[in-house]
């Protein structure tokens, strides 16, 4: 899953993109609010962290700018304690969520799993195919409640998967969802992390659709 924090403050930016990343999610990182809405509008993000206190534009009118141009990934905007106004003008621009100014990281992590699990249209932390079980809390996958340990890239192909189980997911989409922007990215790596990917569940669960991609579905629902 790839995150875009936009933060003007550097010590700020650097604990939410390290602890983001901990949690095994490619993060990009703006400083303020031209950089961050030409990232937001011309990469695809699965979240957004906001800041609203944007220096060249502010965070309400990125938003704004954002959601007239269509785009639709979960927002999550920061805000000063005592602000409320900035919190309404945030929904109304149309943040989903936010976290106030000087906030407990653990909540916002928090925050950012239950935006992603929503806008999958999942109500829960724990996500499962078949056998398969990824909890996004805690970060453990188990096959038929036995442990899998699984590399970083691997984990977040997965975690991808899982949020889109049942669907048919493209190369290209996963490149865009898995690498961040500076990566030299090559979508034919993608066939052999699914491929490690497989040996490792030992569980038919994860189907590649001929000409289109990929699709994780419960073992007899295969394409």
């Amino acid at each position: 899953m790839r995150i875009l924090v936009v933060e003007d403050d550097p010590d700020i930016s650097r604990q939410l993109v390290a602890a983001l990343q901990d949690q095994g999610y490619v993060v990009d990182a703006a400083k303020d609010g031209e950089e961050g809405h030409y990232l937001g509008d011309t990469e695809p993000y699965d979240a957004v962290v906001l800041d609203l206190g944007l220096p060249i534009i502010d965070g309400v009118s990125v938003l704004e700018k954002w959601r007239r141009a269509g785009r639709k990934m979960p927002v999550l905007i920061l805000t000063a304690r005592d602000r409320w106004s900035d919190k309404v003008a945030g929904f109304d621009a149309g943040a989903d969520d936010y976290v106030a100014k000087p906030f407990h990281m653990e909540e916002l992590l928090a925050r950012v799993r239950a935006l992603l699990r929503r806008s999958a249209g999942h109500a829960t932390s724990e996500l499962s195919v078949g056998p398969v079980m990824l909890d996004t809390k805690s970060a453990r996958v188990t096959v038929n409640g036995m442990a899998v340990k699984l590399t970083s890239l691997e984990f977040r192909l997965l975690a991808y998967l899982m949020h889109h189980k049942g669907k048919v997911v493209s190369r290209t989409e996963l490149v865009d969802h898995l690498y961040d922007q500076d990566f030299d990215r090559d979508s034919n790596t993608i066939e052999v992390f699914v491929g490690r990917l497989r040996k490792k569940l030992g569980v038919d669960v994860l189907h590649t659709i001929r000409g289109m991609g990929y699709c994780l579905s419960e073992p007899d629902n295969a394409a």
